[in-house]
């Protein structure tokens, strides 16, 4: 018995899982179940963009609580992202100015709280996932903006499914109140004063320390075994469930592993159970990003910023891997496909294992996700593939705007990048920091 079955799982029937394949289904099912709520809305985001889908979302709370004042309404984001502008803009309270107009201008129950994982952003944010409607759990990577929402033609495609469980939801609603909203590190930020972060670093430091041990509650009543799903918690590189979790899906997999990640920089623990997979013989498709549908991707026709190298030292990386991974790719064992659809962006993440464990989770198997950011993850484990025709049809829908690499010679060098791209990373390169950015990405 590998570990993640000694935790009982949520039993589910085909009909409680739904699965979503664009950011327009997204944003209609969200604001449907808003809409229709009748006890309690808890959503947990990294952000929720003052723009117009944010705005719009953000009403829809304040809407649902005045016309149902016993209804719940708490917003949890990250406590940093939302007192800062979009990066390169002037200096601002964010995201938490909007917050706090619509508090003063509806006067309702919608609470909005921040999260704060680390002293800095860049040291890790709040990336748990999961929003709980009632009894229904929609699950997503996306945050809560125009892009990932496709408020206009642009989206940001990511995985979107819908498993209505009363018991998961409680423990969803549970692992909040017990460990973050009870927390003095976890104020309010729709109200004016803002908070500081120095009034509450005392508290955060506890905060984190509980965390680190923390766990969603199990179920009361394990499934009969064929169809349910887990929920699993991580945060730092020891004792982490999610990660041990990820590394055990790797590790197990006996015929089929399928990875979606927006950026391609495996932990170090994941490429090597990766490169023993292919040895094994073992099939693996990757699903990952262009790099111009990477969010942080900047057009050569627009002023550069240094965040727009980034996506560049992704393809390096996959550069290499490629390099490194020839004879898998010729005899068909990996399969890496670059999705690329106009001038939108990639943001999906997860695990498929021999069709039968689903993992759904904001976790972007790369350095970052695996030691820094608080993330969680639902393991839907389905032995008789009740679910694997809406599974497959996702993965339909992805590939669609795909195109299979067939070696590193599929992609763009050094030698093709813009000229300020090239002079940073070369740096970078020379100076040998190369290695510590790729721990922050």
């Amino acid at each position: 018995m590998v570990f993640w079955q000694e935790k009982p799982a949520f039993g589910l029937t085909t009909e409680d899982v739904q699965v979503l394949t664009n950011a327009k289904e997204y944003r209609t099912e969200l604001l449907r179940l808003i809409g229709a709520a009748k006890k309690r809305i808890y959503i947990t985001a990294l952000y929720l963009q003052d723009d117009e889908a944010g705005r719009e979302i953000l009403t829809a709370l304040h809407q649902a609580s005045l016309a149902n004042p016993e209804l719940e309404v708490k917003v949890l984001v990250d406590f940093h992202r939302a007192q800062r502008g979009l990066i390169g803009a002037a200096k601002s309270d964010g995201n938490a100015s909007m917050y706090c107009d619509f508090q003063e201008q509806y006067q309702s129950n919608v609470k909005v709280h921040g999260v704060p994982v680390k002293a800095k952003e860049l040291f890790g944010v709040l990336h748990l996932k999961g929003f709980v409607i009632d009894d229904t759990l929609l699950y997503s990577g996306a945050s809560l903006n125009n892009v990932y929402l496709q408020q206009d033609e642009r989206y940001r495609l990511d995985r979107y499914f819908l498993v209505r469980q009363a018991g998961l939801c409680n423990s969803v609603i549970e692992f909040i109140e017990t460990h973050l909203l009870s927390s003095a590190a976890v104020p309010r930020i729709d109200m004016r004063p803002l908070v500081k972060f120095n009034d509450i670093k005392v508290a955060q430091k506890q905060l984190m320390r509980e965390l680190k041990s923390a766990s969603y509650e199990s179920a009361a009543e394990a499934s009969d075994g064929e169809l349910g799903v887990r929920l699993f918690l991580g945060l730092g590189r020891r004792s982490n469930k999610l990660n041990r979790l990820i590394k055990s899906l790797f590790d197990t997999t006996e015929q089929e592993l399928v990875l979606y990640t927006p950026y391609f920089n495996f932990p170090a623990p994941l490429m090597r159970s990766l490169r023993r997979l292919l040895k094994q013989g073992k099939q693996v498709t990757i699903v990952v990003g262009d790099k111009t549908a990477n969010d942080f991707y900047l057009p050569p026709s627009e002023p550069f910023s240094k965040i727009g190298a980034l996506p560049y030292l992704y393809e390096t990386i996959l550069y290499k891997f490629l390099k490194s991974q020839k004879r898998h790719i010729s005899n068909g064992n990996l399969n890496v496909y670059l999705w690329k659809h106009e001038s939108n962006s990639f943001h999906l993440k997860g695990i498929c294992s021999d069709k039968r464990l689903h993992l759904l989770s904001g976790h972007n198997l790369n350095p970052r996700a695996w030691g820094l950011d608080i993330e969680n993850g639902i393991l839907i484990d389905d032995p008789k593939q009740h679910i694997l025709e809406q599974i497959e049809n996702e993965k339909q829908a992805i590939l669609q705007h795909c195109r299979r690499l067939t070696g590193p010679q599929d992609l763009e060098t050094m030698d093709d990048y813009p000229a300020p791209v090239k002079k940073l990373l070369g740096q970078a390169k020379r100076v040998k920091v190369d290695f510590i950015i790729k721990r922050f990405i």
